[in-house]
């Protein structure tokens, strides 16, 4: 039993819509070109593929791209705009794709999704065990804003807009977080939504790959390759899978 949330039909819906943001092409063309080159002429495997948010434009770059995903109305999305992409409805961290791949890849922070240390470590195997050898290894993540906290307060904003506030609450004790949403619709009501997650460092994440045999390859802050720095609040890590047997 996986400890993930589980999204509805209704969020399923709402998903590129609440999203929409993630889908702007300054942000989602930097990331399909990133994984495209990394993916080269072999296949693609995403983990959380979600409505197709990244896959689709891998796929339209030529990448054959499958996926596995844990909610059946988010692949009933996904299937609205594409019929053509292989997708196991199941536990990202256990479930597995027919086929070995070239490229594995886990965007905009869903190996929290996982939300136990041993799951995450579980997922970085699995990834490992769908590895051609050489193959790599991809995950997107924040850096916990932990940082910013003074004393007394209770949350840290992740996302200001018009339409959209967001703030995250952190249990530093367990690593255990909860993303808040208070988004603002067209007929001027508000909705809250909220999302739980495990947080986990870059170190953390690096020891989690040398379990599944795989190594740090790379890590930038962003998908255009910016220098990963101690002030930076993401992570694009590359892991690889060694070529032949250690």
């Amino acid at each position: 039993m996986t400890s993930s949330d589980l999204w509805d039909a209704e969020t399923a819906e709402r998903y590129d819509e609440t999203s929409a943001f993630m889908f702007a092409p300054d942000v989602l063309d930097p990331a399909v070109r990133f994984l495209a080159d990394l993916a080269g002429t072999g296949a693609a495997l995403e983990f959380a593929i979600g409505t197709g948010r990244v896959a689709i434009p891998l796929v339209e770059r030529g990448v054959s791209v499958s996926g596995i995903e844990l909610s059946q109305p988010m692949v009933d999305q996904l299937r609205k705009k594409r019929t053509d992409i292989p997708v196991v409805v199941g536990d990202m961290a256990t479930s597995t794709m027919p086929g070995q791949f070239a490229l594995v890849y886990l965007v905009w922070n869903s190996i929290g999704n996982l939300r136990t240390q041993a799951e995450q470590v579980a997922c970085f195997g699995n990834a490992a065990r769908h590895l051609t050898p050489g193959g790599r290894f991809v995950i997107e993540l924040s850096i916990p804003g932990i940082r910013r906290y003074p004393p007394g307060q209770a949350a840290v904003p992740f996302h200001v807009g018009k339409d959209h506030v967001g703030f995250d609450t952190y249990d530093m004790t367990t690593q255990q977080g909860t993303s808040h949403h208070y988004r603002r619709h067209s007929d001027g009501t508000v909705r809250y939504a909220a999302s739980n997650f495990r947080y986990l460092w870059p170190a953390e994440c690096d020891l989690m790959a040398r379990l599944a045999g795989m190594d740090l390859e790379r890590r930038v802050a962003d998908w255009n390759g910016s220098v990963f720095t101690s002030d930076s609040e993401s992570h694009v890590s590359v892991w690889r899978k060694p070529a032949s047997g250690r």
